[in-house]
């Protein structure tokens, strides 16, 4: 169980490469702040699982990639903190599931949440990806 405010973006078990798509996590209509942990506890075998965050604007239609981390062949764990008080002086383009590794973008928190994972090889323990969010 989850404790009160911890929004559950999902559990991913990681079992061959491809593509998976959270369910999302919305109402979050008018947060300013938005701290994501995503932990990846590995089994055995694969290669690696890409995590994307992603948030939307436009109630889903278009998703915007805020991280991504590339996880390898170990046990791991990943924080970050949004803001939605950080000025975006330039026009951010939107990206679905094409954020360079390991960045962040800060400034767009929409009134939705949702991880997509890509993963390549083939794990034959239990690998599980899962992603918590807090919003204030």
């Amino acid at each position: 169980m989850l404790s009160p405010g911890v929004k559950d973006l999902g559990d991913f078990a990681i079992t061959a490469a491809g593509t998976a798509v959270g369910t999302p996590v919305t109402g979050l209509d008018g947060i300013l702040a938005a701290t994501v942990q995503l932990r990846l506890a590995y089994g055995s075998g694969g290669t690696t699982v890409r995590a994307y965050v992603q948030t939307s604007l436009d109630q889903g239609t278009t998703w915007i990639d805020l991280a991504c981390v590339l996880f390898n062949t170990a046990s791991e764990v990943a924080v970050f903190n949004f803001s939605g008080l950080t000025p975006k002086t330039t026009a951010a383009v939107p990206t679905d599931g094409t954020l360079t590794d390991d960045t962040a973008v800060d400034g767009i928190l929409g009134d939705r949440f949702r991880v997509k994972t890509v993963s390549t090889g083939t794990y034959a323990g239990s690998t599980v990806l899962s992603a918590r969010l807090v919003a204030r």
